[in-house]
């Protein structure tokens, strides 16, 4: 009879089987080669087989190609755990288990006795009968409290089953304020001849509590008192763990910090809950670098320089550069220099407020401008994935176009959403991303004013075990109504081409034509459509190939007017996913449109959108 028998299950759910593995050989030699895993499980299905294989140690080591004596064996005595454990989660409470290492029962082998040499090792799996729940309770329950589906009466007896339901429970009443509560009792007793399992689980409330105060430990360069404000604990209401959830957040998203733990401490008199915040701090500077080319466009150089806790009350001030167009065959060099400083936890907890000034030089092919501009913005988060925008700047351009000098200056109200629902920014395989933006701007002398729109919309959807097919479709609008085409600033006008909008398709190739003193040129538009697709595969874990086509239209007066025009690209890519974001090959043809001809490549981190 195997040592590992189920029996009458009574107390903490799972405490049937103490298996003692001894982990210090002495004098056993290093190794010999495992000839052969004989690993059967009788009288069960498919799954039930694969779920089992899956939690064996032993064929983890098999698979990995490990060989060593003593290793085999410690992985051996350990396996009748692992495996019991994998037949209480499929709700099987009378299994067997049988491991024999040449032989002989791996748990009736003393440590000091462990063999140098193990030729074969069999497991025996016997699942015995599949158990149903014959009774299913708990309680007391708060109010709203939502079980587990399975935990109920005829349902199969899954073990994971029970313990959702005792944290089902608990959670329940924590989200009432009843911080302390926990589970006072549990008696889950398995009827053998029956198959039938029966758990009964007793809730203990405890008290309703409120936030008391927020204390804070491993602050070096950080000030406590704006610690506590930026997580914005709300010391006096009713204790919540979404509040906790949230207050953490807060402190993480500063960037201040590597780690950030809140720990409920012990309830003061009446009802006062003290928290501490348990913080380590990152490095205070933080320095990037990043390059991208692309055959046509050019050689792109971006970098910044950050402080992440300027003046000690986590204060980011963050300085940017940019070099675009290096190279570009039909442009001159863009560069810009911005700086920036943003205060967290301004007005309420959830609120940053940043100002920031940019200088830069634009050399398109269609004209060239010297930019300037300073404004102040408010970020507010509504939720983790939700954050809105607002925001006053000053904007001034001056340049020349192919027919005569212009100057714009205006003052604009930028006023945007931006919703992320993705499940990795980098690398998304599902979810969906929305950005949005109104920016109303009021000129002076010979600048209009009026309001520029846009919208950038992703979505992404996996397919296959671990998603190794995306389909990714990306769409953009951009809109400026109330300004004449002239009098419009001619970076809030729209353009298309290049790897932003359409591959295959030269950097902002795709304008408005217009005929100014005799002379034919080229400007932005002010109505614009984009659309990228992809179909992105993954061929091994770190290299996936990609399919794509994108295209894009440029309008004045209305969407689709007829003196518009569009072009579209298509072409293939390749990724190699480097942990921290794929690194992006892309090869890219025209195929509709009259505004470039040729082949163009596109070289980046992080995939097109």
């Amino acid at each position: 009879m195997s040592p590992a028998l189920s029996r009458p299950l009574r107390g903490a759910f799972g405490a049937v089987v103490r298996l003692c593995l001894g982990v210090g050989v002495l004098g056993v030699a290093p190794v010999s080669a495992l000839d052969r895993l004989d690993f059967r499980v009788g009288g069960s299905g498919e799954a039930l087989t694969e779920t089992l294989r899956g939690a064996s140690g032993l064929v983890t080591s098999e698979l990995d190609g490990r060989e060593n004596a003593q290793d085999l064996f410690a992985l051996a005595r350990a396996d009748y755990g692992r495996l019991l454990g994998a037949l209480y989660a499929e709700g099987h409470y009378s299994g067997v288990i049988s491991i024999r290492i040449d032989g002989r029962e791996a748990a009736g082998i003393a440590p000091l006795d462990a063999p140098s040499r193990i030729d074969v090792i069999q497991v025996r799996v016997e699942p015995g009968p599949a158990f149903r729940f014959d009774e299913a309770r708990i309680g007391p329950l708060a109010r709203g409290t939502q079980l587990p589906e399975g935990f109920a009466t005829g349902q199969p007896a899954l073990s994971g089953v029970v313990r959702e339901a005792a944290v089902a429970g608990v959670d329940g009443w924590r989200a009432q304020g009843h911080a302390k509560a926990a589970v006072a009792g549990q008696d889950v007793t398995a009827n053998h001849a029956a198959a039938t399992l029966s758990a009964r689980i007793g809730l203990d409330p405890g008290p309703r509590l409120r936030f008391g105060p927020l204390s804070v430990t491993g602050e070096a360069r950080m000030r406590e008192a704006r610690v506590v404000k930026i997580a914005g604990l709300p010391q006096g209401e009713v204790y919540s763990p979404e509040e906790m959830d949230r207050a953490a957040e807060r402190l993480r998203r500063t960037g201040v910090f590597r780690s950030v733990t809140l720990t409920e401490g012990e309830v003061l008199a009446p009802d006062l809950l003290p928290v501490t915040a348990t913080v380590v701090e990152e490095k205070p500077r933080r320095y990037s670098l990043g390059a991208e080319i692309a055959s046509t466009d050019g050689l792109s150089l971006t970098g910044y320089w950050l402080h992440r806790n300027l003046l000690g009350g986590a204060e980011r001030l963050r300085i940017d550069g940019e070099i675009a167009n290096i190279g570009a065959q039909e442009s001159g060099v863009d560069y810009t220099l911005g700086i920036s400083l943003e205060r967290p936890a301004t007005f309420t907890p959830d609120t940053t407020v940043g100002i920031s000034a940019e200088i830069g030089h634009l050399d398109e092919e269609d004209y060239y401008a010297d930019l300037a501009t300073v404004g102040i913005t408010a970020t507010h988060y509504f939720s983790s994935s939700l954050t809105g925008r607002i925001g006053f700047a000053y904007e001034y351009a001056e340049g020349r176009d192919q027919v005569d000098a212009f100057l714009f200056r205006n003052v604009s109200i930028p006023v945007g959403v931006t919703w992320d629902r993705r499940d990795d920014k980098t690398d998304a395989t599902s979810g969906w991303y929305l950005d949005a933006e109104v920016k109303p701007f009021f000129g002076f002398g010979t600048t209009g004013s009026g309001t520029r729109s846009k919208v950038d919309a992703r979505g992404y959807l996996g397919f296959g075990a671990e998603d190794r097919l995306v389909l990714a479709g990306r769409m953009q609008l951009g809109l400026v109504s109330g300004s004449t085409l002239l009098a419009t600033p001619r970076d809030d006008l729209f353009y298309s081409g290049g790897g932003g909008t359409v591959r295959g398709q030269p950097y902002q190739s795709l304008g408005f034509q217009i005929t100014r003193s005799l002379i034919d040129t080229k400007i932005g538009g002010t109505h614009f459509v984009g659309a990228q697709l992809e179909a992105r595969a993954k061929v091994t874990d770190r290299i996936g190939i990609v399919g794509f086509y994108d295209a894009g239209r440029i309008d004045v007066g209305g969407f689709f007017s007829d003196i518009g025009d569009w072009h579209s690209g298509a072409g293939v890519g390749v990724r190699y996913d480097t942990g921290f974001g794929p690194i992006r090959l892309d090869v890219a043809v025209p195929v509709g449109g009259r505004t470039g001809d040729g082949v163009q490549i596109y070289v980046g981190l992080g995939q097109a959108f």
